[in-house]
């Protein structure tokens, strides 16, 4: 059994077949799923998922392209959701130098804000990360972010950031790109982390694993995710799926 560590089932592009985008994912051996919202309209429509399919949970928080946008109010909002039981982490959260609709210093703030309230409400965290990797590490170690530990969602950096991160608590987690022939950093990553530090995602509807690079990525695909892992580590498929499983149901305290 696979567990999906970041999906987007909450995204307009599954509007019309998402019962079928389901039905395949729990075919294919996917178990559990976490659905990430990082706005009012995906943290609402997480929110209806988790209570409609008994083995979706959430993560909740505000993306840092929205910085801007966020209010205190936003973020009481948030806290307050995060006394359902399904609620298992607070994110995404982070940096993303790669947009500029919100100036760095305010995605700084809004960033320190949601793992302050992650430490109050004692869940792990889930890191955006485009283009910002040293600002953020500063940060979750200014913040003493290990306290709670959390994700680094779709890792890209290197395989020494990776321990960096691993040794502030956190997990590495390994998305469509590792599949990809020309992904150099993922696969030493994929090499260099224990499996017992790895989690897996898809991050859908994007990047998608090859072969369906460039089209609309689903929660079934996982699977290709960790067959490249197997292959890269010299593991079974079932240990990778087992192993990223157990690591996800510790982090998110999931029985």
């Amino acid at each position: 059994m696979f567990f999906d560590t970041h999906v987007h089932l909450n995204d307009q592009q599954y509007n019309e077949d998402l019962k079928e985008v389901i039905d395949r994912a729990q075919t294919a051996g996917i178990s559990n799923m976490v659905v990430v919202g990082f706005d009012r309209p995906t943290i609402n429509k997480a929110m209806e998922l988790i209570e409609e399919y008994d083995f979706l949970y959430a993560s909740i928080g505000w993306h840092p392209v929205d910085a801007i946008d966020m209010t205190d109010e936003d973020l009481g909002w948030i806290e307050g959701l995060t006394s359902h039981p399904k609620v298992v982490a607070i994110g995404e959260m982070g940096l993303d130098y790669h947009w500029d609709k919100s100036p760095k210093d305010v995605q700084k703030e809004v960033f320190r804000k949601q793992i302050q309230l992650a430490k109050k409400v004692k869940l792990p965290i889930v890191i955006h990360n485009r283009e910002a990797t040293a600002d953020i590490v500063e940060i979750l170690k200014d913040e003493g972010a290990e306290e709670v530990g959390g994700i680094m969602h779709c890792f890209s950096g290197s395989p020494e950031v990776a321990k960096e991160c691993v040794d502030m608590n956190f997990y590495i987690s390994l998305g469509g790109p590792v599949t990809f022939k020309n992904a150099k950093k993922p696969k030493e990553v994929a090499a260099d982390i224990p499996l017992e530090k790895l989690l897996i995602e898809t991050d859908c509807p994007y990047l998608a694993p090859h072969p369906y690079r460039g089209k609309r990525n689903e929660p079934s695909y996982v699977t290709l995710v960790a067959e490249q892992i197997a292959e890269i580590k010299e593991l079974t498929v079932e240990e990778v799926a087992r192993v990223t499983t157990e690591n996800a149901k510790k982090l998110f305290g999931i029985n």
